[in-house]
């Protein structure tokens, strides 16, 4: 056997396996390899093995990136494909993001009768990991019953079909990559503000790493890259993990930025904003000045509210 050209470190599950089968996929292609060329190495992570509570108890993001990262500084793999938003916003020492794949559909999807939440009935129950998206539909349903539902995407679209709950909300690029989009409506984004980074695929290296650095060059998408710079600067001003319900987007058109940022009470009845466009080559400074605004109005432990 031919010792690989790279090897990728993926989790496990068919969403994460799409995203590091993708990403060898195009490294193939950019540079005319055999698939053998580039393994790929399924790692369990923390997250993977905790399912009786929410991971904001747990610990918060890191969970699902830690061994992977374990093994990237260990030198048994050579590059990590997580999903951006499970990546902490600091990086460890010694390991950077390289940047990203072309990004998909960054919109949350609802998952139950009608056309949203706002065509369930009074009480209904709906399922969710998430306390961004608890946050999101509290605010939007006060009424309605929010537990929560953990999984992978087929795990909690089964438990949806088996009526443990009425209605789901997932990320529309990960249905989408499944070609699971069928029962799926995408959220706008005026009421359900995605999470950071949500739709991205990001790559993470060894600092310093040329070789890796350059096999990856050809498959990275600029404006990918320039929107999650913008969203993980806010979440970096904000120190934001999975313990608190934050939410943004930044979109390109026509050669302007432009980027919107939320922070809400778990319960959802308070909600600060703020808004940024200017020129791309500007997005950290955007999302950071984006950031510190609604720091300023924060009240005292917002921040670690769970």
């Amino acid at each position: 056997m031919t010792t690989p050209l790279l090897t990728i470190g993926t989790r496990g599950s068919p969403l994460a396996l799409w995203q590091a089968n993708a990403t060898r996929a195009a490294l193939v292609r950019a540079h005319d390899l055999n698939e053998a060329d580039v393994a790929v190495e399924v790692i369990r992570t923390t997250g993977d093995t905790i399912q009786d509570r929410p991971l904001s108890e747990a610990g918060g993001k890191g969970l699902f990136t830690k061994e992977i990262e374990d093994a990237l500084l260990d030198r048994r793999i050579d590059l990590a494909v997580h999903s951006s938003k499970d990546m902490p916003t600091h990086h460890r020492q010694g390991l950077v993001l390289s940047g990203c794949l072309p990004r998909a559909d960054a919109r949350d999807a609802y998952i139950g009768p009608g056309q949203g939440p706002a065509d369930l009935p009074e009480e209904a129950v709906v399922g969710t990991a998430s306390l961004r998206r608890q946050a999101l539909v509290r605010r939007l349903r006060p009424d309605l019953k929010v537990v929560p539902f953990r999984g992978n995407v087929e795990t909690r679209l089964r438990k949806l079909r088996e009526g443990e709950v009425a209605a789901t909300f997932l990320a529309m690029a990960g249905l989408i990559r499944l070609g699971l989009d069928h029962h799926a409506r995408p959220l706008e984004t005026d009421d359900f503000l995605p999470a950071i980074g949500q739709g991205a695929i990001g790559l993470e290296i060894r600092s310093g790493d040329t070789r890796v650095q350059d096999l990856l060059a050809p498959i990275l998408d600029a404006d990918t890259g320039i929107r999650l710079a913008a969203e993980r600067a806010f979440l970096e001003v904000l120190d934001g993990s999975c313990r608190t319900p934050i939410a943004g987007l930044a979109v390109i058109e026509d050669g302007l930025l432009s980027f919107k940022g939320r922070v809400l009470t778990p319960d959802g009845e308070r909600m600060w904003e703020a808004f940024r466009s200017g020129a791309p080559e500007e997005a950290a400074r955007l999302g950071a000045d984006a950031g510190h605004e609604i720091r300023s109005m924060l009240p005292a432990g917002v921040l670690t509210w769970v």
